[in-house]
């Protein structure tokens, strides 16, 4: 007790010398003497730099609302306003909590109003405080579009410097996360205000130009079919990023410009079969997925490819066959290779979480691999321990992990094959059914979709989920918010006549939701798609006869604007009316009254001859 007692005044006053010493950086910005304010800030900029605690002790003392008051005072010389932004800039880049502080004192207004005056290095100092504070994760990036005049001001600056044009571009690439921010960026000129910053003598504004591009081309038809035809020093934009992907370039800017080509080319703006895509950005976006490059290079590259890739089957085919890579993205899963040997807990959680963003590319990227062809199906479950990899991924503690597992275990149940052997020697049922059980919404939309595969009829996974209260889960899913999730539960309920005997009610309680809502294209079709199967149950057709409001819709669709609405509405009707089955005759007197005979008079006369197809051979079963 007595040694307590001594030391207790010991840690008191070494605390008080350290609390005093930082008192006296702050008193003096109050002297009198406007040499002596000057002074003692630049004294401060000195005793902050890489010093997090000094940072903490001066923000707790009072320092930032005295700083941002010199900063704006008209009485301030500009060498003092530019200290002033130096060391404000320098306690941003300390903790996230010194960056709440200064938002809670107004700083950004305070720099906003900063960069209206003309000297250039006062300009500079605004700006790098500006861009750490914007680009930190505590900071909602709203701020920069919540005044409509700043980025029309920031653009008008980016003549004035490089340092300039590095921090502006690094704002703008960091607060564009949204179509709104997209076009805000792009109908104040961002594409012709930054274009020419791809060939500056700077490799810092040459990158940051790049995040910029990548950001706003991405899912932006509108920004990628413009940047298509920019010319830069007479040369075409697309050929530029090629040229920026030679293996010569830093790894850094061949990964930014590959992403500026994969998002143009997924916008529609680049033909997927375009050399600038299937001989330089795809194996470029491969070479950055081997065991050389560094682990976050690995994942960036994995998972922009897995996007390039996603909705093509011959890129599909030419990245399967490309340096191996099917098998060099197995050992993203052997990384880190030996967790019990690390003792240090923060090298352990920097490690599982690179082990958590490795495994989640590379399912990403085996399901886009797998999401058309048989055989890329076939080697990606050959790969060592695929299948039981798969099963642990659906059970990892990160969310990412686990839908990405899910997403690649989807690609792959399209494989009849692979569903009658390699799903049922797993039993991956049993790992799907308890994903199912509390997921959020994203992961409940492809863990759905996969256990509509494996209830398919030839699957030998149905009995036992069936067995497993598959439909009581799939009932509740009907039920959902989601209509993506009310669409699936209906696909997987797909036995016709036994569950509509059951759940029929709830069904087509479920469809009618669907086909009122405001709801795209595609979910309305699957929808319809339903209701055709339902159409073809034997005693489930009197759901849908004695139903007139769905009778009504059905009606509606197939005079749709929208080809696939129409061909699935006509579908249902066929199913419907059928002439070979019992009570035909009834049901296509009924639907006569409606008007589908003269609806589907029209639709003979289309230009689409699948719909016209369709239309005729339902009026053959008419006149039959």
């Amino acid at each position: 007790m007595a040694a307590c007692l001594l030391e207790a005044p010991m840690r008191m006053s070494v605390l008080s010398e350290v609390t005093a010493s930082s008192r006296h950086y702050v008193d003096r910005l109050f002297d009198p003497d406007p040499q002596k304010v000057l002074q003692g800030v630049i004294d401060m900029k000195n005793a902050v730099i890489g010093n997090n605690k000094q940072k903490a002790n001066l923000i707790v003392l009072g320092a930032v609302p005295r700083l941002l008051y010199l900063l704006q005072q008209e009485a301030s010389t500009v060498e003092l306003k530019t200290e002033c932004a130096v060391v404000l800039g320098s306690l941003a880049m300390g903790t996230e909590n010194n960056v709440k502080s200064l938002l809670d004192c107004h700083i950004i207004p305070a720099l906003l109003q900063g960069l209206l005056l003309p000297d250039l290095k006062f300009i500079e100092a605004c700006l790098r405080c500006l861009r750490t504070i914007l680009t930190s994760p505590v900071t909602p990036v709203e701020v920069l579009y919540t005044d409509s005049t700043v980025v029309p001001h920031l653009m008008s600056l980016l003549s004035r410097s490089r340092y300039i044009q590095e921090y502006i571009c690094q704002i703008f690439s960091h607060c564009c996360k949204t179509p709104e921010h997209q076009a805000v960026l792009f109908n104040h000129g961002a594409v012709q205000n930054i274009a020419h910053l791809l060939t500056s003598p700077s490799y810092k504004v040459q990158m940051q130009a790049l995040k910029c591009f990548s950001v706003l081309a991405y899912e932006n038809p509108q920004v990628s079919l413009t940047l298509v035809n920019v010319l830069v020093d007479g040369e075409l934009l697309p050929q530029v990023f090629v040229k920026m992907m030679q293996r010569d370039k830093p790894i850094e800017m061949q990964l930014t410009s590959a992403k500026c080509l994969t998002y143009m080319c997924r916008a529609g703006a680049i033909r997927t079969d375009d050399n600038s895509i299937v001989l330089k950005t795809l194996p470029c976006l491969v070479r950055m997925c081997s065991k050389e490059r560094l682990l976050e290079e690995r994942v960036e590259g994995a998972e922009t490819l897995a996007y390039l890739i996603e909705p093509d089957v011959e890129l599909q085919r030419i990245a399967s066959i490309t340096d191996h890579l099917i098998a060099m993205l197995a050992d993203y899963f052997k990384y880190p290779s030996s967790v019990s040997a690390i003792t240090d807990i923060k090298r352990l959680d920097h490690d599982l979480k690179h082990a958590h963003e490795l495994r989640q590319a590379a399912f990403k990227l085996y399901a886009s691999l797998g999401a058309n062809d048989e055989d890329i199906r076939k080697k990606i479950i050959e790969t060592e321990n695929m299948m039981d990899r798969i099963v642990t991924g659906l059970a990892e503690s990160s969310i990412k992990v686990r839908l990405a597992a899910v997403r690649c275990l989807h690609s792959l149940s399209r494989s009849v094959q692979q569903l009658r052997t390699s799903f049922q020697d797993h039993t991956v049922w049993k790992p799907l059914m308890k994903l199912l059980q509390n997921a959020p919404d994203e992961v409940l939309v492809v863990a759905s979709s996969t256990l509509c595969n494996l209830l398919l009829e030839f699957s030998p996974s149905k009995e036992p989920i069936l067995e497993s209260g598959a439909v009581e889960l799939l009932c509740n899913l009907t039920q959902s918010e989601n209509p993506a999730l009310r669409v699936n539960g209906i696909w997987a309920l797909m036995h016709i006549d036994q569950i509509m005997n059951t759940h029929g009610k709830q069904i087509m309680q479920a469809v009618t939701l669907i086909l009122e809502g405001e709801h795209n294209i595609e979910v309305k079709e699957q929808t319809l798609c339903i209701l055709a199967n339902i159409a073809d149950g034997t005693t489930a057709k009197d759901l849908i006869m004695t139903n007139d409001d769905i009778l009504q819709k059905i009606k509606y669709y197939m005079g749709h604007s929208n080809v696939k609405l129409q061909l699935a509405a006509t579908f249902c009707i066929s199913n419907l009316i059928w002439s070979e089955e019992e009570g035909s005759h009834e049901r296509q007197d009924k639907l006569r009254e409606l008007g589908v005979v003269d609806i589907l008079h029209k639709l003979v006369q289309t230009t689409d001859l699948n719909l016209s197809d369709k239309a005729k051979t339902a009026l053959q079963q008419f006149l039959s």
